[in-house]
């Protein structure tokens, strides 16, 4: 593995450990959260949970500007957003 891979490693467990907390709810506790679970679709993220999500990867990653970063997709590319694709944003940010 790759020090590339094992920084996105890293990323992905704490956005996981984000989301989780977002959620508070019992099933996100088991589900499993990898780079392709797509945040409406298989995480059901409603608006004000992508906007808590936001705030906390702000917080935790001062250079990655979240708003910013999903303000300059399409309805469609959000509607179908990959955690996976976070995490490379974030690692890019570091």
């Amino acid at each position: 593995m790759s020090t590339t891979d094992a920084v996105r490693d890293e990323i992905l467990g704490e956005i996981a450990a984000i989301i989780r907390e977002v959620v508070g709810e019992e099933w996100a506790q088991e589900t499993p959260i990898e780079r392709e679970t797509t945040f409406g679709g298989d995480l059901e993220l409603e608006s004000i949970e992508i906007v808590a999500l936001g705030e906390q990867v702000q917080a935790r990653w001062p250079s990655a500007d979240f708003v910013t970063w999903l303000s300059s997709m399409q309805l469609d590319e959000i509607i179908e957003l990959r955690v996976g694709q976070l995490v490379d944003y974030v690692a890019e940010c570091r």
